[in-house]
């Protein structure tokens, strides 16, 4: 290698070529003897620390075009990076995995300084997109090909199937042909590669870029240019001519920063001009365990290295100028190794991200996507990014024994078999989670159960197994807490929390006390048949009565008023008609016990106070002695306690029934007065048990249901992230509505007082009612029909409209019944007494119908009914009837 000095006088460079096998400790008799302002090296990342603390001592500037790790800039000011700095390509290794929705990565690199260096911000950028490194393996500079083999066969065993190398040239020729050998370079499997090797493919053997087929690389992006081509050419021909038996000839990335470098330093020595000596340290350094030596300190060098940073100018790299020392960050290009070499498959930028090509449109959103990749296998088909793993381990799930709420979990064994099997609610979503995961994840059910089948411990102890690795996940009710965040790391919860109490009904005096007798569909119910008793008392009495005659206004004030009156007292319009009576009879019994049933009802809720449960909250509770109940085994138990109840004063359940009979006794018969629930388990027995029971106080807010994981698992982002998009699209929802039905919505439907006089209780007395009164209906309208069948009959054969049809029928029964029309008045003795005519009397008007015309089938014509007569001249429009009712 060579090791380039420069001294600088007035306009004159002096280059002084050094090449030795133990170069690092050359530059001491450089500074000392030489007396170099300015030194271009070292090529590697590893050799560089040495060199810089030198420099740093004497005030050289240190120009490097090959050493790229970043973690070389912060040691000093006085080391300047000519070439792209290798986390500058981390964008666009991070947009590929990105742009192929890969969730995974394992990273690979050589145990050096350089191999190192990327590492802390390809991990930060991948974490940033949603993604993250699954494994990181770190290859030895002397690994064997053994090593190499064992390392790459453990990493099959796994799930990940996209693979970020960043090794040297050296190291990864042997390595490539090592994922050949495991057969790793094959359909389902991604491999990226970073810069450094990317620029050097061309220096590879044949064998091994055969083995590297359908590789992605990245590498800075050089723009083409007149003066970047002659440049390449006069280079090559020197390279051949000083090396004619060398095959590869390529002016590569480092070829292209060493000259620009060089330009550099040249413009900044213009612009320094004079160099003044150095003068000797009085300081002393140490640099090795036996020596001290005298370090000359360079009176020229920080001049040059302010110059160098004011250096700007376009060269064969595009665009040259340092920001803190460094080279401004280019755009990528993005390559596919194919056959012998490499194609550009699009490019990255910071602010455009991936493009189809240099030229490209960034407005058209066509352009920013990558031209057709050939992945290992020689397929185009986009690589999911994972697979199941050989060795087919499987996730090793933990599952609480739920005794009686079977629709959560539930835990079954057949005896004869001795398999046991798994289902409920919360395993469906958990399901659901695993199949949402980018990646295949095998996974099986263990119960947390002793020998005999029974539960072997509360949710503390089965999170308490899940830290001790006897389990890698818990899975069912557990609730997030601060304890058990101590042995797990939990997902994002997939159940809301949150503790209620649910306690007796109770029937709370309000402002609309007075509709709480009845049910709503009873109210409804009644109002309906009231109205339609209206309807049919006044068609069965239209025609016969005269106090069901009279202006249309005056009808339909009747229809609403008959009906509603007799609930209060007896009616004083008389009834005629025999089917009349009949409803009204049947209608009299129903507003009986109709009247009666409320009243006694209103009476019982505004007198008896005993229906108003005395311990509505915790305090009331704790402070009269009441016992409270909650589940076995639950954090409840220790909630409770903390909330300020006595331990003997807290009873847990295993079953619903449990619950239900200590509820239904209370305190004082040995059971409990409240039960203290998660809202989940809360919902489940309302709806199972509808208006006995409703919830009370405040609900306590909790953390909800989550899955609990080993400390430090890896899947716990993606877990979380998969319940997030399963909540979001309902899935969750589905599951509950399935194993569940509605809960939350039963509890609420069947929250209706326990006290309350429901539809079903009148349902036979209404349907007595309604039969009768729609019988007498139908007897009416046969009857009417039969009488009138000849009028009937002209109005069907006539060619009139149906309307016109209607409207005739329609007159033809609102005129009274010559034959029938009882003419006489009656006293409430039953006694008759003629009719007297009485003008100032308000009474029943009855106004004559024109006659109308039907023709029938023989082209007579008939009046509109054989009852009606023409109409007097001599009457007048103020004439009434009216029937007077003598005491």
């Amino acid at each position: 290698m060579y090791l380039q000095i420069f001294s600088i006088s007035f306009f004159l460079i002096s280059l002084v070529f050094l090449s030795s096998p133990f170069f690092s400790y050359s530059p001491l008799s450089l500074l000392k003897d030489v007396e170099v302002d300015a030194i271009i090296g070292p090529q590697k990342s590893s050799q560089s620390t040495f060199v810089i603390g030198l420099g740093d001592k004497a005030n050289v500037p240190i120009i490097s075009f090959s050493a790229t790790s970043p973690s070389l800039h912060p040691q000093t000011h006085y080391f300047i990076q000519t070439a792209i700095i290798d986390s500058y390509q981390v964008g666009a290794i991070v947009a590929i995995v990105k742009y192929f929705q890969w969730s995974q990565v394992v990273l690979i690199n050589e145990e050096s300084d350089y191999g190192n260096g990327i590492n802390p911000y390809l991990s930060n950028a991948l974490y940033d997109a949603n993604a993250r490194v699954s494994y990181r393996s770190v290859i030895p500079l002397e690994a064997s090909d053994d090593f190499m083999l064992q390392e790459l066969y453990k990493m099959k065993t796994m799930q990940t199937r996209v693979f970020v190398v960043h090794m040297s040239s050296s190291i990864a020729s042997k390595f490539f042909m090592k994922v050949k050998e495991a057969g790793m370079m094959r359909e389902g499997y991604v491999w990226i590669i970073t810069s450094a090797l990317t620029d050097l493919l061309y220096s590879l053997d044949s064998r091994v870029i055969e083995t590297m087929q359908g590789v992605l690389g990245v590498k800075p992006l050089i723009p083409s240019s007149r003066r970047l081509g002659s440049t390449a050419k006069r280079w090559k021909r020197k390279f051949i001519h000083d090396n004619p038996d060398s095959s590869q000839v390529e002016f590569g990335l480092y070829g292209i920063w060493a000259y620009d470098a060089l330009w550099a330093l040249a413009m900044a020595a213009e612009r320094v001009q004079f160099r003044e000596h150095i003068s000797p340290s009085k300081n002393t350094s140490i640099l090795n365990t036996t020596n001290m030596f005298a370090i000359e300190i360079s009176k020229t060098g920080p001049k040059l290295r302010e110059a160098l940073s004011e250096v700007t100018f376009k060269g064969l790299g595009g665009k040259f100028h340092l920001v803190n020392g460094q080279l401004e960050p280019s755009s990528f290009q993005i390559l596919n190794v194919v056959g012998k070499g490499e194609r550009e498959v699009g490019v990255w930028t910071h602010s455009e991200g991936i493009l189809s090509d240099r030229n490209a449109d960034v407005t058209n959103s066509s352009s920013k996507r990558l031209k057709s990749v050939v992945f290992p296998g020689e397929t185009t088909d986009i690589p999911k990014g994972w697979e199941v793993p050989v060795s087919g381990k499987k996730l090793r799930v933990g599952v609480p024994i739920v005794a009686g709420f079977e629709e959560f979990v539930k835990v079954e064994k057949d005896r004869q078999t001795n398999v046991t099997k798994v289902s409920g609610c919360y395993i469906d979503m958990f399901d659901a989670v695993m199949a949402e995961l980018p990646y295949a994840m095998p996974h099986e059910y263990i119960p947390f159960e002793t020998l005999d089948g029974l539960s072997a411990g509360s949710y503390d102890d089965l999170c308490h197994q899940v830290f001790l690795q006897k389990y890698d996940v818990a899975v069912g009710d557990i609730t997030i807490t601060s304890k058990r965040s101590n042995f797990v790391d939990f997902s994002l919860p997939f159940e809301a929390g949150g503790v209620t109490m649910t306690v007796l009904k109770n029937n709370p005096n309000n402002a609309w006390l007075f509709v709480k007798p009845l049910s709503l569909e009873l109210w409804l119910t009644a109002m309906v048949l009231f109205f339609f008793t209206g309807v049919v008392l006044w068609i069965l009495e239209h025609r016969f009565n005269s106090a069901f005659r009279g202006p249309p206004e005056e009808h339909v004030a009747l229809i609403f008023y008959f009906p509603f009156m007799s609930l209060v007292y007896a009616q004083r319009e008389r009834i005629v008609s025999n089917l009349a009576r009949l409803v009204v009879v049947v209608w009299m019994l129903v507003v009986l016990v109709l009247n009666s049933t409320y009243t006694a009802n209103l009476s019982a809720r505004l007198t008896i106070k005993g229906l108003e449960p005395a311990n509505t909250d915790v305090n009331a509770l704790i402070r009269n002695g009441e016992y409270v109940g909650c589940r076995k085994g639950s954090f409840i138990y220790d909630f409770l306690q903390d909330q300020g109840f006595d331990k003997g004063k807290i009873k847990p359940y295993s079953s619903p029934e449990d619950i239900h009979k200590a509820l239904s006794k209370g305190t004082k018969k040995g059971g409990i007065s409240a039960l203290f629930a998660v809202k989940p388990y809360a919902a489940l027995f309302l709806s199972t048990y509808k208006n006995k029971y409703i919830t009370k106080g405040i609900t306590y807010p909790t953390e909800g249901f989550a899955y609990a994981f080993q400390k430090g698992s890896p899947i716990v982002t993606d877990v979380s992230r998969a319940v997030t998009k399963l909540t979001e699209n309902h899935k969750f929802s589905q599951i509950q509505k399935k194993w569940l039905g509605n809960p939350e919505s039963d509890a609420e439907d069947g929250a209706h007082d326990p006290s309350q006089i429901s539809l079903t209780s009148f349902k036979a007395l209404f349907a007595i009612s309604g039969g009768v009164t729609a019988t007498c209906l139908l007897v009416f309208i046969a009857t009417y029909l039969y009488k009138n069948r000849d009028f009937v009959q002209r109005i069907s054969n006539s060619s009139t409209s149906i309307l016109s049809k209607a409207r005739a029928l329609f007159q033809h029964f609102d005129q009274r019944d010559p034959k029938s029309f009882r003419s006489s008045n009656y006293r409430e003795d039953g006694a008759n007494t003629a009719p007297s005519i009485n003008e100032n009397t308000r009474s029943s008007r009855v106004v004559p119908i024109s006659t109308m015309n039907f023709n029938d089938a023989n082209g007579d014509t008939s009046p509109t009914s054989e009852h009606a007569t023409a109409p007097s001249h001599q009457t007048r429009s103020t004439d009434r009837i009216e029937i007077v009712t003598q005491a």
